[in-house]
């Protein structure tokens, strides 16, 4: 079953949050992430950030530094990512549990495993990236 806008939205307050994973430009940033190509996927979300109004241009911003961090990672660079994460949380974490069809709870804990793992000092390079899943796919992501 193909989801739709409303199995996709959250709401907050009267206003409905209305993300659409499933095409266009937040669709192919999401292939991207999960095909690796961060910075590609970086590019294709931006393009729609530059255009939300507040509370999605933030929540946006912050998917942007998770996709910016893991192109870090890719680099090797620890310090670069461990920044990007601990930015990206300070957005993202105010989010309730669901925000624009994103499960924000399953992303959050992710980041935070990576932080813990960029602490104790292992290569940024072994880190798997953090989960970004609409909320319809986060019942059955696989544990990483």
């Amino acid at each position: 079953m193909k989801p739709n806008h409303s199995m996709l939205a959250c709401s907050i307050g009267l206003r409905m949050m209305k993300f659409d994973w499933t095409e266009g430009a937040l669709a192919e940033g999401l292939r991207l992430y999960d095909a690796g190509e961060f910075f590609t996927a970086h590019e294709a979300w931006e393009g729609v950030w530059l255009g939300l109004p507040e509370p999605e241009k933030t929540f946006l911003q912050g998917l942007i530094q998770v996709t910016a961090a893991c192109h870090h990672m890719q680099r090797n660079n620890p310090l670069g990512t461990a920044r990007l994460l601990q930015a990206a949380l300070g957005r993202l974490d105010r989010y309730p549990a669901c925000f624009g069809g994103i499960s924000v709870t399953l992303l959050c804990h992710d980041i935070r495993e990576r932080l813990r793992t960029l602490e104790v000092g292992d290569p940024a390079f072994q880190l798997v990236s953090p989960r970004i899943r609409p909320s319809y796919r986060a019942a059955t992501a696989p544990d990483l």
